[in-house]
């Protein structure tokens, strides 16, 4: 396939490949900026920030705090299962994507969500649910808590229109992520909005998000079971 044939994101991600087979780029090199790569390519700091992460999850580069992204050492065992916006997922499914807002409210955070946060107990934090449909299907139920130091402006964001996690990524760069999956029966409220019998067994991501300094997110994303999987691998 002509290079120019793929999407931006992935043409960025090949030339950081194609530099590092080549061998101009060994392990602890560091990778052209983000800004370079953005006049290099004429692209959004979206698409290479996307490019980037993705070389993340996939072990060929690793983002340093204060340094900048650098190519990793080898041989190291990484899980291919990406951080993605659900509304890219599903346009390139080729579907159409649509979301519903339960809630967009300012809480207190208890002792735990603090602990989590890296708040004060009673601090102020952003709290979002939202139902994410494919072709009018209900696929997400996603409950998210913001720390608003690093996305002060994120209640006054129309998320019928931008996904939170899309926000987010433009707002507060994304340098860590860790997350949980695990099969549990969906509470009351998560079965309604998804269309499923109560009780019935779902996919359960928690997901917690660094950005620089802070705590960024706290997500829990419900998934169908049996209308959602996740894929990947592993490279040596």
């Amino acid at each position: 396939m002509n290079a120019n044939a793929l999407p931006a994101y992935e043409q960025v991600k090949a030339f950081i490949k194609a530099n590092i087979t080549r061998g101009q780029w060994r392990s602890g090199d560091a990778v052209p900026s983000e800004s370079a790569l953005q006049n290099q390519f004429g692209v959004s700091r979206m698409t290479v920030n996307r490019a980037l992460r993705e070389l993340v999850v996939e072990g060929v580069v690793t983002r340093i705090q204060g340094s900048g992204t650098v190519v990793a050492q080898l041989n190291r065992i990484v899980s291919t299962l990406a951080f993605r916006d659900i509304h890219e997922e599903i346009l390139e499914r080729g579907h159409q994507h649509s979301a519903h807002i339960i809630r967009v409210e300012s809480i207190k955070a208890n002792a735990s969500l603090a602990r989590t946060l890296k708040l004060r107990p009673g601090a102020r934090v952003f709290h979002t649910v939202l139902v994410h449909f494919e072709n009018d299907v209900p696929i997400q139920y996603e409950d998210r808590l913001v720390n608003p130091a690093v996305a002060p402006q994120y209640l006054k964001t129309d998320f019928s229109v931008t996904t939170p996690t899309h926000y987010l990524l433009e707002h507060a760069p994304l340098t860590e992520a860790s997350y949980s999956i695990e099969a549990c029966a969906a509470s009351l409220q998560e079965a309604k909005c998804l269309g499923l019998k109560a009780h019935e067994p779902c996919l359960v991501m928690t997901r917690c998000t660094v950005s620089g300094a802070h705590v960024a997110s706290l997500a829990r994303l419900v998934y169908p079971g049996l209308r959602y999987s996740f894929n990947g691998k592993f490279q040596l």
